[in-house]
């Protein structure tokens, strides 16, 4: 699968006999399952949006009309591209996408901690995972750790050069 495709959905199971399917949103976008949007599986056959029921997370897809057809779509992964998604998700200041959080370096007090190599959501908070700099596991630091993505420990976010600005970070790492 190419890097310029993000995974936003995984297709349920059906719901009732028209062909409409449970929809497991995995993105913070859901206004991108509009009618007319074009999805992707892993061998990029698309899929249109015929219609969508924000409310109750059902979609169905042009050309799957009846429960039959549309079964086979069910446990499908939706994909995007990196493209459609800045394009058809329009963020607020000082938001960002997750593809341009990960693999940005942490830095507090000029030193590297490590990059970022996912981000987990819990009902509080966003938390980023990062992997410890080779110069910190090498003293006996733990290998991942976890930041929460929040004034508290993230100073500032500079997308051009991948860089994350921290503080008291290093706190947590110490004591992970």
């Amino acid at each position: 699968m190419n890097s310029e495709f993000l995974e936003v959905a995984v297709v349920g199971k059906t719901v009732g006999l028209k062909g409409q399917l449970k929809l497991n949103n995995k993105s913070d976008f859901i206004n991108q399952f509009k009618k007319g949007a074009v999805f992707y599986d892993k061998n990029s056959n698309e899929f249109e949006v015929e219609s969508f029921d924000k409310a109750k997370l059902l979609i169905k897809f042009t050309g799957y009309n009846d429960i039959d057809s549309a079964k086979i779509l069910t446990n499908k992964i939706l994909y995007t591209t990196k493209a459609d998604t800045i394009k058809n998700c329009k963020l607020k200041k000082d938001e960002f996408f997750y593809f341009d959080i990960i693999g940005c370096k942490i830095v507090e007090n000029n030193q590297i901690l490590g990059i970022v190599e996912d981000i987990e959501e819990f009902p509080m908070n966003h938390m980023l995972l990062i992997k410890t700099s080779d110069e910190l596991t090498q003293k006996n630091m733990p290998k991942n750790f976890y930041i929460p993505y929040n004034d508290r420990y993230i100073i500032s976010v500079d997308i051009k050069n991948k860089t994350i600005f921290s503080k008291d970070s290093i706190d947590i790492l110490e004591n992970s």
